[in-house]
């Protein structure tokens, strides 16, 4: 079975509880946590540094301190060597305005919590099999063309 590394980027420790041991359980999951953007990129440093691989899909809060998901977003796909990591966006904001920022930012989905854990299995792996190719036209769509957000 492969194994996928995820990592789950909140400041909530109930939920790092709720996820971290229930996801590697349901699927092909290895868990890595940060409570903030700063950590996360500390943690993807620290992978790189030491060879080993970056995640396979990172699911990022949006209200969090020293750097939000958002910053966190827009940082990860400004760098070509996290470009094009899938991220997928899990956040109490459910307000139309929000996702477009989530989106417009990079993510490649955005789910409003609380939420299933079958849910976010399904988010999670759809990220990992959206073709790079795919992310690269969806960017270049959404450049061209922003209101397909809307």
């Amino acid at each position: 079975m492969v194994q996928h590394l995820v990592l789950l980027v909140d400041d909530n420790p109930a939920i790092f509880a709720m996820y971290q041991d229930v996801l590697p359980l349901m699927s092909q999951f290895q868990i890595l946590t940060a409570n903030n953007g700063v950590v996360a990129l500390e943690i993807i440093e620290e992978q790189l540094k030491a060879g080993k691989p970056l995640p396979s899909c990172i699911v990022i809060d949006v209200m969090m301190p020293e750097l939000d998901g958002l910053q966190l977003v827009r940082v990860l796909r400004g760098d070509p060597t996290t470009a094009e990591i899938p991220l997928v966006i899990l956040t109490a904001l459910a307000q139309q305005k929000d996702k477009f920022l989530g989106l417009a930012s990079g993510a490649d989905q955005y789910l409003i919590k609380p939420i299933s854990v079958p849910i976010l299995l399904a988010a999670i792996n759809a990220a990992i099999a959206y073709m790079p190719q795919d992310r690269r036209q969806h960017w270049q769509d959404l450049a061209e063309n922003p209101d397909i957000l809307i």
